[in-house]
């Protein structure tokens, strides 16, 4: 285990978790932050600043690291395989990019990543929450990662069949507005796409149904109202999430896989400015 240590108290959401209860873990050890923030704020304690693992990693080809470059980042950030990785975001985006990298490092085999239950800012808004501006030193390791599990990703090809049939539950955790079409993108965002719309037979759960006012995953029993009951999530189906890049849903990925235990549960990271940008791809669209 990494030496730079301190202990968690009840806001360690596990990724272990299944579909009975809303496990809380009270020994995890380690942070790693995944959200690019400004270099000299506060920050939890202690922390070693992982910044590239968030969708827009390769902005030539577009993909997520490769093993290689996954095993070099690990390493440079001084984390080894059997660490206990808890990863956290910030501001207005809670855990998205923390979730992502949830999502990069299952890919890759580590076994034990965790998110922090309400992300940055719920650990900045209790009193009893160190705070440190102290850089962190690592000292690099030689992570070795494991082969790739890409049952965890999915690509186009696999969400034009879900579309085409009933197979497999597609779940569009992006907003109201970008669902219908009103808006294409968020404000201020970059990354867009051609078209508005959602692809056909999706649900709209927009990611932030799965958390409280502060930040923290609604317990079980709430989370299996609001997927299974509500919105006729069919857990014996696999089921596709996705959003605009991929980071939302890597948020709801984690919710319905480690959460609420459903065991085919697929990231498409492609997500609408793939799927919104594709000549002759069905959409559906209000009028």
């Amino acid at each position: 285990m990494l030496e730079r240590a301190i202990e968690l108290r009840d806001n360690v959401a596990n990724g272990r978790s299944g579909p009975e209860e809303h496990t809380i873990d009270h020994s995890a050890r380690v942070y790693n932050d995944v959200f690019e923030m400004p270099p000299n704020e506060d920050n939890p304690s202690p922390i070693v600043r992982i910044n590239k693992m968030n969708p827009s990693n390769d902005s030539v080809n577009r993909d997520i690291l490769s093993k290689e470059e996954f095993e070099a980042l690990m390493s440079a950030a001084g984390v080894s395989a059997d660490d206990t990785l808890i990863l956290y975001g910030d501001n207005n985006n809670n855990n998205w990019f923390a979730a992502f990298g949830f999502w990069i490092c299952k890919i890759y085999g580590h076994n034990d990543v965790r998110l922090m239950n309400g992300g940055r800012v719920k650990w900045l808004n209790e009193d009893d929450k160190e705070l440190v501006t102290d850089p962190v030193n690592p000292t690099p390791t030689e992570y070795k990662a494991a082969d790739p599990d890409w049952s965890l990703r999915t690509y186009v090809k696999d969400v034009m069949g879900a579309s085409s049939g009933d197979s497999r539950n597609l779940v569009d955790v992006r907003s109201p507005a970008e669902f219908t079409g009103e808006v294409i993108a968020p404000p201020g965002m970059s990354e867009t796409a051609q078209r508005g719309g959602h692809i056909p037979g999706a649900k709209n759960v927009p990611w932030a149904t799965a958390v409280a006012e502060d930040g923290t995953f609604h317990q079980a029993d709430e989370l299996r109202g609001i997927y299974i009951v509500k919105q006729g999530v069919d857990t014996s189906k696999p089921t596709i999430a996705y959003c605009r890049i991929g980071e939302r849903s890597s948020h709801t990925w984690f919710v319905l896989k480690y959460l609420l235990g459903i065991k085919d549960v697929r990231n498409y990271d492609g997500s609408w400015t793939e799927y919104g940008n594709l000549i002759g791809a069905p959409i559906e669209k209000p009028n």
